[in-house]
């Protein structure tokens, strides 16, 4: 595609750029070649320029406001005898003649042209600054692994910008360190090429979820604060301690209560990227710090929020996902098929319930449900045996394997299984109570697909698939009597309210949570709006409505009908990126212990401050 526009060139670099060459645009691929076709005025020629696509976006200049000219990835055959300023890190020095520099935007060769350039001395990972001339390589030497290998950089000036001490590991994808090493050295750990990637690619998709919110739809950006009340009835939150004697702020764990007083405020349509802290046990998907899209509206329904939520990620999540509408299942559909509330539906595994098969003669309900695989696999391994016992004594249920259903049921309950189930296949059976049986059976079939791809038994979808799961219960038991599901402001199901006070573990919820490859990426709820069935609920679930005079307050004051969900934003990074951990998508994340290994905390804090906060600290 060509194009003219006007372009002006700074005085500054009039003796630097040769302006005629080149006119950039981009980085990578994505750049705009241009010749002068009309001299305008001193600095301003018009250009006709040549657009060359790829993923990278378009009309964006990483070289206004630096004194570098192009960043190393840029460069192309084009260029050739082009003048120009480079800035980076050496990555690689080799024979006295070649050495190798690195930005954020890729690799370039550059070769000695002045014999009074010595950098011999010059550690890997310091900061220079290259002047220096375009070159093509000769044909047996062009590099076709590198973007920029067809050309290198004639150097005329090397000058050494900051020298790098020895380093703590190497910045090469083969020697890569362990994880606890490259977090203590964040700062050098972010240099790899994929960690850059990573972040840019956050930062991408976050722009468009605001550009698809704020300008498609009005929503409005609301920053809520940080120190808070402590919040009954959710998880565990960090405490701060303030210099009033026995007064203390928590950290939100998440916006909940201030977005639905920013409903009861007039703020109709409100979204915020949203930082959240619970001080619970650290996984490969969970960090003590974590962000949240957070979003809430009023005047709406269940459909509504759930048909948003599936724009935003069809206009905005780099990954090939169907169209709109998701596919939707209940919680109840997902626990008895997959064993969890968060399934992985990437493969054909499901559970299937045996139940009445054990219940014909009997007055007492028994709960069975079998997990069937491919006859293929055989005996499975002492390792998976092993597997297979310990989360048999996790949830507290009978396991029994394919070899031994006969010998501990009998050969007719086996035949009659096999029946149930029309086909010939392998079984896992699993008894107890319902909930234990099926969550055990669901990690044993993350387990069994394990087995089945090692051995190319099972088919997995490669795209990926978000749905939604919906109709969780409003109740589950707790140790000390009813408990949330979601959260004490979660509407119950209007088919439901008449059982709220005879058969409350019957009751439906107007929550759902959307999930992507086995993981919960977001999940929400409509909201009671009505302050007597508020009430009603926090005095159910033993939660002192007092400690929520506030909220309660703001539910009295006219608020409207409103619902609204939280996408969180490491997980689906995580899959955006491909990454293992949502370490890999965060710049500073803590460990999987919940520290921070760059700073060492938490850490002591001494005697003065102990007494300014009245902290006394028990051992």
């Amino acid at each position: 595609m060509l194009r003219r526009r006007l372009v002006n060139i700074s005085s500054n670099f009039s003796n630097f750029i040769e302006p005629s060459t080149q006119v950039y645009n981009g980085f990578k691929n994505k750049i705009s070649y241009g010749k002068i076709l009309t001299y305008k005025s001193k600095h301003t020629y018009l250009v006709e320029e040549k657009k060359v696509e790829n993923e990278f976006e378009s009309g964006k200049n990483y070289n206004t406001f630096t004194y570098r000219t192009h960043t190393c990835g840029e460069l192309r055959p084009v260029d050739n005898g082009q003048r120009v300023r480079l800035c980076g890190w050496v990555q690689y020095l080799r024979l006295s003649k070649f050495l190798l520099l690195r930005d954020s935007y890729g690799v370039i060769q550059c070769i000695v042209n002045n014999g009074g350039i010595n950098f011999n001395n010059i550690p890997i990972e310091s900061v220079v600054l290259i002047d220096g001339v375009v070159t093509l390589r000769p044909s047996n030497m062009i590099n076709s692994k590198m973007d920029t290998g067809e050309i290198e950089i004639a150097i005329d000036n090397l000058e050494i910008l900051n020298i790098a001490n020895k380093l703590p590991f190497n910045l090469r994808d083969h020697q890569k360190p362990k994880e606890q090493l490259r977090l203590q050295h964040r700062y050098i750990d972010l240099r790899f090429p994929e960690m850059q990637n990573n972040l840019r690619l956050r930062s991408s998709i976050l722009h468009k979820m605001r550009k698809f919110l704020v300008e498609k739809h009005g929503y409005v950006e609301v920053e809520t604060p940080t120190l808070f009340c402590r919040t009954p009835g959710g998880a565990r939150e960090f405490i701060v301690p303030t210099h009033y004697s026995g007064l203390f702020y928590s950290l939100v764990q998440s916006p909940q209560q201030f977005k639905q007083m920013l409903m009861a405020g007039g703020i109709d349509r409100y979204f915020q990227v949203a930082r959240c802290y619970r001080d619970e046990t650290t996984r490969p998907d969970r960090q003590p710090e974590f962000t949240q899209l957070d979003i809430e509206m009023s005047f709406t329904n269940l459909d509504y929020v759930l048909s948003l939520i599936e724009k935003l990620l069809y206009e905005t999540f780099t990954m090939q996902i169907p169209e709109p509408p998701f596919k939707r299942m209940t919680y109840q559909y997902a626990l008895e098929n997959y064993g969890t509330d968060k399934p992985i539906i990437a493969y054909d595994l499901k559970l299937k319930n045996i139940s009445s098969l054990f219940n014909k003669d009997s007055n007492t309900t028994i709960n069975a449900f079998a997990l069937p695989y491919p006859i293929e696999v055989g005996k499975l391994s002492a390792k998976y045996k092993e597997k297979i016992n310990a989360l048999k004594h996790k949830y507290n249920v009978k396991i029994i394997l394919n070899e031994n259903i006969s010998k501990e049921l009998s050969n007719e309950m086996e035949n009659n299984i096999h029946a149930n189930l029309l086909g010939d296949y392998s079984l896992i059976v699993a008894i107890g109570e319902k909930d234990k049986v099926c969550t055990c059976l669901g990690e044993i079939r993350i387990l069994l697909a394990e087995v089945l791809q090692t051995k190319g038994l099972i088919k997995m979808k490669e795209s990926t698939e978000p749905f939604w799961v919906v109709d969780f219960p409003l109740f589950v038991n707790g140790d000390n009597g009813l408990e949330t599901c979601h959260h004490p402001f979660t509407a119950p199901h209007p088919n439901d309210l008449h059982m709220l006070d005879t058969e409350p573990l019957k009751v439906r919820s107007l929550a759902y949570d959307i999930i992507m490859n086995g993981n919960e990426i977001g999940g929400g709820s409509v909201r009671v709006h009505n302050v007597d069935l508020q009430e009603k609920i926090l005095q159910m679930l033993k939660i002192d409505a007092s400690k929520l005079s506030h909220f309660i307050n703001a539910l009295r004051s006219g608020c409207p009908p409103h619902a609204g969900i939280a996408l969180g934003i490491d997980r689906l990074m995580t899959i955006a990126c491909g990454a293992d951990s949502i370490r890999d998508v965060i710049a500073f994340p803590k460990s999987h212990e919940g520290k921070d290994p760059l700073s060492g905390a938490p850490n002591v804090i001494n005697d003065d401050d102990k007494k300014y906060y009245h902290i006394s600290v028990m051992k």
